[in-house]
């Protein structure tokens, strides 16, 4: 659909260039007698095959383009937006009231040409104008308005940090995990979740694999998808652009990231660090998970049900309900049965954190011998 607008577009300047200009050039080239070549109809259909050739051979380069546009558009705030318009408008009046007296000379050069590239030139400054100042257009614009007052007769005033970034881009990992959708209903995410269509092209690949536990995990996918987009309280969009010059999804999340200044959403481990080096902000929802596991302290108590043996001798392993990984000493005496433990030390890693923990009765057990030393010393010493 996109490919044929741009078409349709480049034929219909091309016929509008050729009706306007041709008759000039073939004055210029004197074939101006040729009533063939001075036929308005003629020369309107020459330059839309001219400019519609050009457009098929220069599309690719064109499509490029035309996403980074988009993408850049997106990025863009309202007011932005708004103020880059209204100056772009306001340059194209200057420069028509400067081209009327371009207007009445009899030189294609002066009349016709000229003034097209002042249209170009000062509608292109005043949307600079309009962009690089644009608080300071929204100042002047808008109505003063009265500062509300705390209790306390203190001016409060709320305005958006720099590091605020609009756009929070999901990738594959994420929506599968589906821990998103949830994180996305408190709240604690600001901003418009971003899924571009190349993941959700990879999502159904993986939907459609023979293997049946990646199938399970592109469907479910796509269903955590379509719960967010149905889900008034989470803010979801589409990114419908791709880059056709990249072939993995990992390298189109970290380009569009930087294209519009936004930030990868991600459980994948690889592409965090990928991502950091390349100076992408990422959100990392394992991490976020760590960070609110509890913390627990040496010496603190807790119950837990040794399943398997650890990789050291006579070590035995254990979970916390949150997936937090105990590795018990002498614990694989306890196969599938349930345990006092006493916390010895936790570690923090890059797959989560490690708690190490020793049986609570053994603990009692040396408690006891270190008491009959202690009484068999203090009987000694009275003898």
């Amino acid at each position: 659909m996109r490919k044929n607008i741009m078409r349709f577009v480049f034929a219909l300047a091309g016929a509008a260039v050729g009706f306007a200009i041709f008759p000039y050039f073939w004055q210029l080239v004197h074939l101006d007698d040729n009533r063939f070549l001075m036929n308005g109809l003629i020369n309107a259909l020459l330059g839309a095959i001219i400019l519609l050739v050009v457009e098929l051979a220069a599309e690719p380069a064109l499509t490029a383009s035309l996403n980074k546009t988009e993408a850049k558009l997106a990025a863009l705030s309202p007011s932005v937006l708004l103020f880059s318009t209204l100056f772009a408008t306001a340059g194209l009046i200057i420069a028509n009231l400067i081209s009327i007296p371009l207007y009445q000379t009899g030189n294609v050069l002066t009349n016709k040409i000229v003034p097209i590239g002042l249209m170009i030139l000062i509608a292109y400054l005043g949307a600079r104008i309009g962009t690089v100042r644009v608080e300071d257009w929204r100042k002047a614009f808008s109505r003063r308005r009265t500062p509300e007052k705390t209790s306390s007769g203190e001016v409060m005033q709320r305005k958006a940090d720099d590091n605020f970034r609009r756009y929070k881009i999901l990738d594959t990992s994420v929506i599968i995990d589906g821990r998103i959708h949830d994180i996305a209903k408190t709240g604690f995410i600001e901003g418009t979740l971003l899924v571009p269509d190349f993941v959700v092209h990879e999502l159904q690949l993986i939907s459609d694999s023979a293997d049946n536990l990646k199938r399970a995990k592109g469907r479910r996918g796509l269903d955590i998808l379509n719960a967010m987009r149905k889900d008034p309280e989470v803010h979801i969009d589409n990114y419908d652009g791709d880059f056709e010059d990249l072939t993995e999804v990992d390298s189109k999340l970290i380009k569009l990231a930087k294209l519009i200044d936004g930030i990868v959403v991600t459980n994948d481990f690889n592409l965090n660090k990928v991502s950091q080096f390349q100076n992408v902000p990422v959100l990392n929802i394992n991490a976020l998970a760590n960070a609110l596991k509890p913390q627990v302290l040496p010496g603190e108590t807790m119950t837990v049900k040794v399943i398997k043996q650890g990789t050291e001798r006579a070590q035995g392993v254990a979970y916390l309900e949150d997936g937090t990984m105990i590795v018990v000493e002498d614990g694989q005496y306890y196969i599938n049965k349930m345990l006092d433990v006493i916390v010895t030390s936790a570690i923090q890693t890059s797959a989560g954190r490690m708690i190490f923990a020793k049986p609570a009765h053994q603990t009692k057990q040396l408690d006891a011998h270190a008491n009959e030393a202690k009484n068999d010393t203090k009987a000694k010493k009275r003898a």
